[in-house]
């Protein structure tokens, strides 16, 4: 379940600032959703300007886009590390002692976004104005193996949650995830504790990941119709 608002010039502006951090030589974690698809074309004009980077995608979405921009790829387990991860979110939100939480993966791909992300020295978040709230409120994403969906559901209930699988388009049952889970989005209403609930609904036996990214965002680049704000930095 993507949340969609916002518009496509903010979206642009912001995906490129991001894109404009990447420096020669470094490894880049490429995200998923649309904002980040105007960093990852970016990128492809740098790359076919001359400058030398590989790139780590997190989805199916995020490697075709970089194979189409002609952008080198690479995997975790090939390099040393990776220099700069830029990756959208579903919502934003600044915590109290500083840093961000974010809620991720209305694309379904927040397994592997966040391991790139929690792997990357400097985690770059692309979004536009409507992405920023207080408190986070928006359904809470949760990737679960198939055979554990009753006795999670029961468990987000406990947890004062409301789980919906999340339905495919265009063909008849639930979305798939490329590890070959199931989404729950779990609506908990306002989120006023989100590193506890965040570690709650890790822990849960049958859970592969959530989309809570508490404390990793480095800093955000808020994109206008008429410039970029950069929180964080």
């Amino acid at each position: 379940m993507k949340n969609t608002d916002g518009s496509s010039e903010a979206k642009r502006r912001a995906g490129e600032h991001a894109a404009d951090l990447v420096e020669d030589g470094e490894v880049v974690g490429l995200g998923t959703g649309s904002t980040t698809a105007h960093a990852i074309r970016a990128l492809g004009h740098a790359v076919d300007a001359g400058l030398d980077v590989r790139g780590i995608p997190t989805s199916f979405q995020s490697r075709q886009l970089a194979l189409d921009a002609d952008i080198p790829l690479t995997s975790l387990d090939a390099v040393d590390g990776v220099d700069v991860a830029i990756d959208g979110a579903d919502q934003v939100a600044e915590r109290p002692g500083g840093g961000f939480t974010l809620v991720k993966g209305g694309g379904a791909a927040h397994a592997r976004e966040k391991v790139v992300d929690a792997a990357a020295d400097r985690f770059v978040v692309v979004a536009d104005p409507s992405k920023l709230v207080d408190p986070l409120d928006y359904p809470v994403p949760v990737e679960l193996l198939p055979d554990a969906r009753p006795t999670v559901a029961d468990a987000v209930r406990a947890l004062g949650g409301e789980p919906s699988l999340r339905s495919a388009r265009r063909k008849d049952g639930p979305v798939v995830t490329e590890n070959g889970n199931l989404v729950f989005d779990c609506d908990f209403g306002p989120i006023d504790d989100p590193a506890t609930l965040a570690t709650e609904l890790s822990s849960l036996p049958g859970v592969l990941e959530q989309g809570l990214f508490v404390g990793l965002a480095d800093e955000v680049h808020v994109g206008h119709e008429d410039g970029v704000d950069v929180l964080g930095r």
